[in-house]
């Protein structure tokens, strides 16, 4: 779990983040969305340590990452992965070679260890025969899940994914968040997806932080932003004609609250 509390940050002048705050949860798919601007992007380097916020606290499983000493925030970002939004593969290395890189990095198991591992996340990813593969002969769809299996191949209990279906395809990214939900599941991993992929927000949004314009503007899950009344939220989700239909046709058809009881007698 990652707990923001209150969290400011700002560039000269421009405030970017206003006391931001939010509960990213264990075992569940939590999503950052937002227009360009709204400062999700910011947020996320927040909360893996590349920006230091002005003020309020960032907590993982309760322990303050602002007050942490240097060794400390070192194994913590060892249990983080990233995925980033170009995937950031190495050309020159062989599929095998990009997932092995973390364990070359960071762990001082043995070869054979290191290999078993690497084949043990490519076999998780559907890509057990791509090892010898470079990247450039592969497509977007398994450059990303190559990517995939590179940020979890150290076990990691927290997951970035910074616009994990860009540049693909719809089918494709199904496919994609599919592989982020079953994984966050099955590892209990805290998934933080910055994603501008309405689909996305609708199939694996267990939890959604709205930011708009440097404010939380609002906080829910999938389920329940089909029924939000919030214009701002409204106008980023629903922004064609024909998404704005699908909701009010969604609810239309949203089932009837109970029955009142009738007044009793006397009343």
């Amino acid at each position: 779990m990652i707990e923001i509390q209150n969290v400011h940050k700002q560039f000269g002048d421009r405030v970017i983040l206003d006391d931001i705050s939010a509960v990213m949860a264990a075992g569940k798919c939590n999503l950052i969305i937002g227009t360009s601007g709204s400062g999700k992007t910011v947020l996320t380097k927040c909360m893996v340590g590349l920006f230091e916020p002005d003020s309020g606290s960032i907590k993982y499983d309760g322990a303050d990452m602002m007050t942490m000493e240097e060794d400390q925030r070192k194994l913590l970002r060892q249990q983080i992965g990233m995925l980033f939004q170009g995937t950031a593969l190495f050309d020159s290395m062989t599929v095998e070679q990009n997932v092995l890189f973390p364990l070359d990095m960071f762990t001082k198991w043995t070869q054979a260890e290191k290999k078993k591992r690497a084949n043990e996340v490519l076999e998780r990813v559907n890509l057990q025969d791509a090892h010898k593969r470079f990247p450039s002969e592969i497509s977007g769809g398994m450059k990303k899940r190559v990517g995939i299996a590179r940020s979890i191949v150290l076990n990691p209990k927290y997951l970035f994914c910074d616009e994990p279906n860009s540049g693909l395809d719809p089918q494709t990214s199904m496919v994609i968040d599919k592989l982020i939900k079953e994984i966050t599941l099955e590892y209990n991993i805290t998934t933080i997806v910055v994603t501008h992929d309405m689909n996305s927000v609708m199939e694996i949004g267990d939890h959604i932080v709205y930011l708009h314009q440097g404010h939380k503007q609002w906080e829910g899950s999938n389920k329940e932003i089909i029924f939000s009344k919030d214009a701002l939220l409204n106008n980023f989700i629903f922004a064609s004609e024909f998404l704005q239909d699908a909701k009010q046709m969604r609810m239309m058809h949203q089932p009837p609250g109970p029955t009142p009881l009738p007044p009793e007698r006397g009343s």
